[in-house]
This record gives C-alpha cells, structure tokens and sequence, in this order.
C-alpha cells in the first residue's frame, strides 16, 4: 500500500493542493498518511460540491452517496460522466477518477486513524451539503447571503474548523506526548479557531467568485450593495487575523521543529493574503487575490525555524 500512497502523495495531492502540499510533507511520518488521505477525501466531496455545471440534485446525490460509502461501506458509487465532464481541472478530474484508490487506501488506515479521518471528512461533507441546500436556487442575479454570523461561524467549523480539531487528535493518537505537552483542550480550541480563520480567509479572497454564482458567505442584508460588503469584509478580515494568531500560538506549541513548520506555514500564508487584500477596491478583489509562489517558498525556510514557545512572531 506504501506505493499506492506515495503515487497518490506525488501525482496526485500534489496537483490539486497549491500550499498545503508543502505542510503534508513536513509533518513527521506518523501523521502524514492519515492527513494527506483526509485531505484527498474532502477534496473529492469539494469537488463534487463545486460543480456548478451540474445541477444541484445530482450533486446532492453525489455526496450522500460518497457519505455513505465513508460512513458504512456502502458501494462506492460511479461518478456520472456528467460530473465528470463538468470538472475542468483535469488535476481534479484525475483526482475524482482516482476515488477507488483511494478508499482502498482508507481500507487499509489503522482503525483510531480511519475513525478520525471519517469523523472529518463527514463532517465536511454535511457542510457542503448545508451549502448546496442553503444556495440551490441562487444565482448571480438574485444571490443568497448567509443569515447571521451563527451561519457563518456553523460553516466554518463544518468545513475547516473540524479540521484543527482532526489534525489535534490525530497529533495526539499517532505522536503521544511527543505532539505537544500543552492541555489537548487548549490546542483543540485553538485548532478549531485556526481552521475557522484561514476559510474565512477563503471566504474574502473568493468573495467575486463565489458572487458570480449567487453565493454570498458574509451575513449581510443586500449582497448587490457594495458598501455593506467591504464593511463587513473588512470586520470578517479583522477576525480571520485573530484566528489565525491562535493558529501561531498553536503551532508554538507543537513539540517537533517538523511539526510547527507545517503548521505555521497556512497562517502566514493566509497573513500575507490578507495583507494583500487590506484597502483593495471591488476590482482588485475581482482579479481573486493570490500570493506569488516565489513567497510561499519562501515560507518554507522559515517555518523550520519558527520557535517552540507561545509568542506571537510574524
């Protein structure tokens, strides 16, 4: 199975995963085969979700049906050529077709790190049906907002939140003590925050895409007004940067130089997209805001040496 996970590490997660990749290899080995396979697995429901070519129905029944393959080994189902065809990224078209390899992988997962892995990943999937339900009918020209900021927080943690908690308790399995000497209540509060504020980053920096489709993720009245959006993107921003502090003091906590490297990396990764999109106008966030490869790399060298204490150094 080792050759499996290793094609699928190399031709497969490393195409669909533009920075995340880079902190999958950095995790030490124990973790790093349960993390990479979450990650492929919420990637294939995200996916399907954001197939936008195909209606909302078939893509509902997708997840339920992946859902139940994950949850009680049901049938991995067929993906409609439809689907397929409706993938124009042939990274994530190949990453769909790759599906049974993948559960075959999962198959293999001791039993604590399956039961985590699924725990996430279902996770992630009632999010994204939440999220299809919530905008079946929108569109670009009669969008649909979230209701209030307990819609937004709920999203967050159905999709990214669960995921710093899936990553501590899986520190904890698979490392011991080894993962850190901190309360694990501490670091699962403050993986949960962390998730939270790198989607919100997501959020913003996705905020003309995810209009384009009738999709609107902050709370606001009238999604068509200007004003009101870049006031509370602007709020959302401010948020998303104090999550993502906790994020910092989480991975100063982490007991292995492997370890806070991988994890500080999206937290300064989602700084800088943030820096970038601080007093930028309607157009500028239109062009969907990207942080140069060159700096990401750049990130790398640094990580490795990012302290093992509870201050905040960025």
């Amino acid at each position: 199975m080792e050759s499996v996970m290793d094609g699928l590490e190399k031709h497969v997660l490393k195409g669909v995963s533009r920075s995340f990749y880079l902190s999958l290899q950095m995790l030490p080995g124990p973790m790093r085969g349960a993390a990479s396979l979450g990650y492929l697995l919420a990637r294939i429901s995200d996916t399907i979700a954001d197939a936008a070519a195909v209606p909302s129905e078939l893509r509902l029944n997708a997840l339920q049906q992946f859902h139940q393959a994950l949850e009680v080994g049901a049938e991995l189902p067929r993906w409609p050529i439809s689907l397929l065809n409706a993938i124009s990224d042939p990274r994530e078209r190949r990453l769909m077709e790759c599906t049974g390899v993948v559960m075959a992988w999962f198959g293999q997962m001791p039993t604590a790190e399956a039961e985590l892995i699924r725990g996430v990943v279902m996770t992630i999937i009632g999010g994204q049906t939440l999220d299809l339900e919530r905008f079946g009918n929108a569109s670009g020209d009669q969008p649909v907002a979230l209701v209030d900021e307990a819609e937004l927080d709920d999203y967050t943690w159905r999709v990214a939140g669960c995921v710093g908690e899936f990553w501590t308790k899986l520190g904890f399995a698979t490392m011991g003590a080894a993962f850190s000497h901190a309360p694990e209540d501490e670091l699962l509060r403050q993986g949960i925050a962390y998730g939270k504020g790198l989607q919100l980053v997501n959020i913003l920096r996705d905020i003309s895409a995810d209009l384009a489709v009738g999709r609107c993720y902050l709370p606001v009245g009238n999604p068509r007004d200007l004003a009101e959006l870049f006031e509370c993107h602007a709020g959302c921003a401010t948020r998303a940067s104090a999550y993502l502090r906790e994020g910092l003091s989480y991975a100063g906590k982490l007991n292995s130089r492997r370890l806070r490297a991988a994890s500080v990396m999206p937290a300064w990764i989602g700084e800088m997209t943030l820096d970038r999109m601080r007093g930028a106008d309607w157009e500028t966030l239109n062009s969907r805001v990207k942080v140069p490869r060159s700096r990401i790399y750049g990130t790398v060298i640094r990580a490795f040496f990012y302290p093992a204490s509870d201050v905040v150094d960025r």
